[in-house]
């Protein structure tokens, strides 16, 4: 074959083309990851905000359109059984089914099924077709619904049209548009290898897998023993979860339950769920193989352009309907595959079953001796044997999974509320707290698996309580490189992937953080002590119903320590609280350990992954860019914040100050610097002029040798950079201090000119004669608080159209001269335009002193009225 046709964009002589970098030197240090997703990919601008959207959305009307869309079977796709329940419960299983604990990458938080690879993994054949079913109900509500709620929202509902009873649905989930790089999907390079995933194990990982050849070790071909590498959850590259023919395409029952378990598993899963996931899920629908899989074209990513980003064109038949090929099974579980029952379990144990082979020529079971009870999807005069998945009849065979099927057999009610449950986890998990949710099914029961953090029941501090608390914190004489530690070692726990972790919580004085080898548990019980002092004296003093969290405590610690270290003012915003051990799932948060932090210069090399490499993925959790990386790496050494207390990579006489020292002295040529050990783990760097000898690690040197990383170094290194370097340095730490604070809305406090405006004009409404004028204000105020594109959209809201006409007709009767007859609509108006934000407001409202409390009650019940008077009069006219 020919070089071109090996690889056309090495030959190609246009931007982009030819022999790249990474062709060149394949082992250099990738930064891409951390220039991802960024408002320059994302076309609808920087200003936009996906959750503003939402809000607008007619969210019943969407719900209606997906549910008319279940029974519309379309010529280009046909459904199976008339119904597209099945289908798209799938398309949405596979969306978040990709998520996995370890570093809480995958899952359906951004729609990164409609990109590569997933759009063209082998396990995703032909919900190519469910998305462009999909299309015109996208496109008629347009940027109000993103893919990624799409995606889930349309699995739910097809549950519903079938019978099920779901827990709830949040969105929320804004799109991106481009493919996500930072994902470890696996080291093989042909769809469904498991070559690497199984005879690497987690190498180089103490008690994960292999290290080294260590005794972990296991063979790659025994399907009973061996040990699946972390961070993977899917048993095979290109597959979601499992081969449902069995390990390596081995029908064998037991072996398979055993990949199941791993891989649900790692997808925040147990054994409870996971049953009722299956049991549940295979209620519905059906396997596609109904012919010869090499009639199968190429997947989405290697098709024509004619195809138009579809892709396994079929010549099977027709290609579609009853001549669908997919995963090569020919599999329907129930005989009513478009309603809910329990007939999954009934089948299961009711019948001995058998091997087979689909007419594909895949493995799979039929039950034996059994009658043709299974409708044909196309042909109402055909039915089938009952058929199951090797991964089916793991449940029955693995002891556990088979004590939870029976039971489930037992009690069909109990599985419906956890099949339930469990869909709602899978669909849920990746998004965070509540705070990120939105919609109006989202439930009331709160699950441990969110991470709950109590809600605010006190008044928070205000300016000048932050600043007594500065000085008492600074009062206790810990030092200031302590309290930054102890502050970083809560807040970097954070992982923008799932929105796990971060300092709001206090977790960090919880298990199994408390005890994690990388927060030096001694330093950090010594701080916390001295902070629960600060909170004791403080919230038993305080006037006003005040108090201060421990969460707040340690973040404002970081920031007195950074004030003192730098002469700098460092953001602080109040309003975080303390959860307790029975909120924190302890199993879940062991997955939040970090096997490396460069920024405290915790870990080291494997035999497979190089430490500078571990720092770009703890940047990425974090959602830092390479600048933001550096800036931070080069402060916490300068502050002395290693976690063991070593002079690694503290390139300064100056320890615990914020100096850019760092940087003058790493980047000083008359440096020469060595490695200690044939490891090349650790350097000494002595200075041929001064006879200066610094020591520092891969984390440290890597930053003067990535012609990047060295780029952005010298921008801090140069003459007069102290101060861009403390701004923003401080700038970042907010950052990550700020990462899991989604209460807030992150917009910077309105101006005083605004709300001159707004309360002018609302001053101005209880004067007859200068009531039009006080209206005039009040819109002006408005519409520079929101912006004249959001203050229109405000007001045009489809589910407040009767406030807003009332609003207007209100202005209309004033200028009229019915001053009080208008004044009395108007009202009305605001009270349905406004109500929502009355609780809102009531927040800020209850730190008014003395009528503060009693205020923000009153804005609280009004809040709850606007609610139920829109609700109990929505069908009624102005």
């Amino acid at each position: 074959m020919a070089a071109a046709e090996q690889c056309p964009m090495k030959q190609a002589n246009v931007a982009g083309g030819g022999q790249r970098n990474r062709d060149w030197w394949p082992q250099d240090l990738r930064l891409n990851i951390l220039r991802q997703h960024t408002p320059v990919t994302n076309p609808f601008g920087e200003e936009f905000s996906y959750s503003e959207a939402f809000k607008k959305l007619d969210y019943n009307g969407l719900k209606k359109d997906l549910h008319t869309l279940m029974t519309d079977s379309q010529p280009m796709w046909p459904a199976d059984f008339g119904h597209y329940g099945g289908f798209f419960i799938r398309m949405a299983w596979h969306s978040a089914g990709t998520y996995r604990v370890f570093d809480g990458r995958g899952g359906g938080g951004d729609g990164q099924q409609r990109f590569a690879p997933l759009n063209s993994w082998p396990d995703n054949a032909n919900l190519d077709k469910a998305r462009r079913l999909l299309w015109p109900i996208k496109q008629k509500y347009g940027e109000s619904i993103s893919w990624a709620d799409l995606f889930l929202l349309t699995g739910n509902v097809a549950l519903e049209s079938m019978g099920v009873k779901p827990f709830g649905f949040a969105g929320g989930r804004a799109d991106t548009f481009e493919a996500d790089e930072s994902v470890y999907w696996g080291a093989e390079d042909t769809w469904f290898g498991n070559e690497a995933r199984y005879s690497k194990g987690s190498e180089g990982i103490r008690d994960h897998g292999v290290l080294d050849g260590d005794i972990h070790k296991k063979e790659a071909k025994d399907i009973h023993s061996r040990d699946l590498e972390e961070p993977l959850a899917a048993s095979n590259m290109g597959l979601i979860y499992v081969n449902p023919e069995g390990p390596d395409g081995i029908p064998d029952p037991v072996a398979s339950g055993r990949d199941i378990r791993t891989t649900f598993g790692r997808m925040a899963m147990n054994d409870y769920e996971t049953v009722a996931l299956i049991a549940g899920g295979h209620a519905f629908g059906k396997t596609h193989g109904a012919g010869d899989t090499s009639k199968v074209g190429k997947e989405p990513e290697a098709a024509g352009l004619e195809e138009q980003g579809l892709g396994w064109s079929n010549g099977y038949g027709k290609g579609k309907g009853p001549d669908t090929i997919t995963s090569g099974l020919e599999v329907i579980w129930t005989k009513t595959p478009t309603k809910w029952s329990n007939h999954y379990l009934e089948y299961m144990y009711k019948y001995d079953w058998e091997p087979m082979k689909s007419p594909a020529g895949a493995n799979q079971w039929v039950a034996k001796d059994s009658e043709a009870i299974i409708p044909d999807p196309y042909d109402p005069n055909k039915k089938h044997r009952p058929t199951m998945l090797t991964t089916d009849i793991a449940l029955r065979y693995d002891p556990a999974y088979d004590k939870v099927s029976r039971h489930f057999l037992e009690h069909p009610d109990e599985l419906h509320d956890a099949f339930a449950r469990a869909w709602f986890k899978l669909l849920h998990r990746d998004m965070g707290p509540r705070t990120r949710w939105l919609g109006p099914e989202i439930p009331s029961e709160v699950s441990i698996w969110e991470d709950p953090t109590p809600a605010v029941d006190h008044k928070l501090v205000d300016d000048s309580d932050v600043e007594k608390l500065k000085k008492d914190i600074l009062a206790t004489n810990v030092d200031v490189s302590s309290l930054v530690f102890v502050a970083w070692a809560a807040a970097s726990t954070f992982r923008h992937t799932d929105k796990r972790g971060g300092a709001n919580g206090a977790r960090i004085r919880l298990a199994p953080q408390n005890r994690w080898k990388v927060n030096s548990p001694d330093q950090l019980h010594q701080v916390l002590s001295a902070l629960e002092g600060v909170q004791q004296k403080f919230n038993s003093s305080a006037s006003d119903g005040k108090k201060v969290s421990l969460a707040d405590l340690i973040v404002l610690a970081g920031c007195a320590a950074i004030e003192k270290a730098s002469g700098q003012k460092v953001p602080f915003k109040p309003g975080r609280t303390d959860a307790t051990q029975e909120q924190t799932d302890a199993a879940t948060f062991e997955h939040l350990e970090p096997f490396a932090d460069g920024f405290r210069n915790y870990g080291s090399s494997t035999s497979r992954v190089r430490a500078e490499q571990m720092l770009v993925d703890k940047a990425h959790l974090l959602n830092l860019s390479a600048p933001e990386m550096v800036v931070l790496l080069g402060g916490m050494r300068a502050l002395n914040t290693n976690y063991d207390g070593s002079d690694r990579g503290i390139l300064t006489k100056r320890p615990g100050q914020l100096t850019n020292d760092f940087f003058l002295n790493l980047l000083d040529n008359n440096t020469v610097w060595t490695p200690t050990g044939s490891d090349k783990e650790t350097f000494t760097g002595v200075n041929d002029k001064t006879g200066q000898r610094w020591n520092a690690s891969r984390f440290d040197l890597i930053v003067g040798s990535h012609p990047e990383l060295r780029a952005v170094s010298e921008v801090y290194g140069q003459s007069g950079a102290e101060e861009r370097f403390k701004k923003d340095f401080i700038k970042t730490w907010h950052k990550v201090m700020m990462a899991d604070r989604f209460d807030l809305s992150g917009a910077e406090p309105p101006s005083k000119a605004r709300f001159f405006f707004l309360i002018f004009g609302l001053i101005l409404f209880f004067d007859r004669a200068l009531l039009a004028m006080g209206n005039i204000l009040f819109l002006v105020g408005v519409t520079m608080l929101l912006g004249p594109q959001r203050t229109f959209l405000f007001f045009a809201r489809k589910q407040k159209w009767r406030g807003s006409a009332a609003f207007w007709a209100g202005i209309l009767l004033i200028l009229l001269r019915w001053t009080l007859i208008g004044f009395a609509v108007e009202c009305y108006g605001i009270f349905i335009l406004f109500g929502e934000f009355f609780k809102t407001i009531a927040g800020f409202a209850y730190n008014i002193p003395v009528i503060g409390p009693y205020l923000s009650r009153a804005l609280q019940v009004a809040g709850d009225k606007a609610g139920a008077n829109e609700r109990a009069h929505k069908d009624l006219p102005v």
